[in-house]
């Protein structure tokens, strides 16, 4: 049986924003990521997928539900040794490399700013020698390690980035849109180097994006969110066969296909309607503004996220 490494148990994170406004960003989310595994997380622009991961690593607290890293409650109480040594099991890859790299720091002092906090390197030699192997790790050269963040490409900084993440041995990574910001042909390379740390590593990824077609590449099993909520979950291969929810299908309608005759024959579901504001959400289906199968509970009750086949998670009033 798969060990559960992370454990999301109606998780929410609401944010003020003025008076009596209260924005809605993840409201009560639950799902669970086994050790070893790529878990995808993928929903349109807006709906809460980057701030559920930093919620997950701790750089939000929750405002409501738990997130139980192997079983240890991440907002919970704990002493500066365990804080230290959940800080170095969980790690975080940002989505712009541009911003998420101190410009006045070498890449050596970037990547090794979590070795020097853990006290991994026992001299200045051992530390030059780990700094050098995770540039290698990541198809860089030892001679990077003295240039600044503005000389690299987007897809050399990232692959600093994910370097520094590396540096104290993590167990788990959120990665928040790690090639979302890369050019169209250094993505697939990006991907791939993650596919093979992953490997020789035994990583654990929370991967969040909304380019569906890298997310089924990459993740055994995917979340799709909404407005805050999670409407379907299932293995990869299963969600793109199946997919149950209206949303789920809109989305898989607009991957474009390799195959022109295919492309130019088939539909897309083109989704009319407003999109509702996260601020102060009614309890009623938060889709059911631009669902195209709308019935009238839809806009009376929020439906649950229920199994509709093994492993298989869906939150629609439709599905029965």
């Amino acid at each position: 049986m798969e060990k559960t490494l992370l454990d999301i148990k109606n998780l929410s994170r609401f944010f003020t924003i003025g008076k009596g406004q209260i924005l809605e960003a993840v409201n009560g989310v639950s799902f669970t990521i086994h050790k070893g595994e790529t878990f995808g997380l993928v929903g349109e622009s807006g709906c809460g997928k980057s701030t559920l991961g930093r919620t997950v690593v701790g750089l939000y607290p929750p405002t409501g539900g738990q997130v139980l890293f192997d079983g240890i409650d991440v907002a919970g109480n704990k002493t500066h040794a365990q804080k230290m040594e959940l800080s170095r099991r969980m790690q975080m890859i940002f989505q712009d490399p541009y911003t998420s790299l101190n410009p006045r720091m070498k890449v050596m002092d970037i990547i090794a700013e979590g070795i020097d906090n853990h006290g991994m390197a026992s001299s200045r030699a051992e530390r030059t020698k780990m700094v050098i192997d995770l540039l290698h790790s990541v198809g860089l050269d030892e001679e990077h390690a003295n240039r600044y963040p503005h000389e690299f490409s987007g897809g050399q900084r990232q692959r600093v980035g994910i370097a520094r993440a590396l540096a104290v041995n993590p167990d788990f990574i959120v990665a928040d849109e790690p090639i979302s910001a890369l050019d169209v042909s250094i993505q697939a390379q990006v991907v791939n180097l993650m596919k093979h740390l992953q490997e020789t590593r035994n990583l654990t990824y929370l991967f969040i994006a909304h380019d569906l077609s890298m997310v089924k590449y990459i993740s055994d099993r995917i979340g799709v969110m909404y407005l805050g909520n999670l409407v379907e979950l299932a293995d990869s291969d299963e969600l793109f066969k199946n997919p149950l929810h209206p949303y789920t299908n809109a989305l898989l309608s607009a991957i474009p296909l390799p195959d022109p005759k295919v492309e130019r024959t088939r539909s897309r579901i083109v989704l009319e309607g407003n999109v509702k504001s996260p601020i102060n959400l009614p309890k009623n289906c938060h889709f059911c503004t631009r669902c195209p199968r709308k019935q009238p509970i839809c806009e009376q009750e929020i439906p649950q996220l229920k199994e509709a086949a093994p492993g298989h998670f869906v939150a629609c009033h439709l599905v029965k």
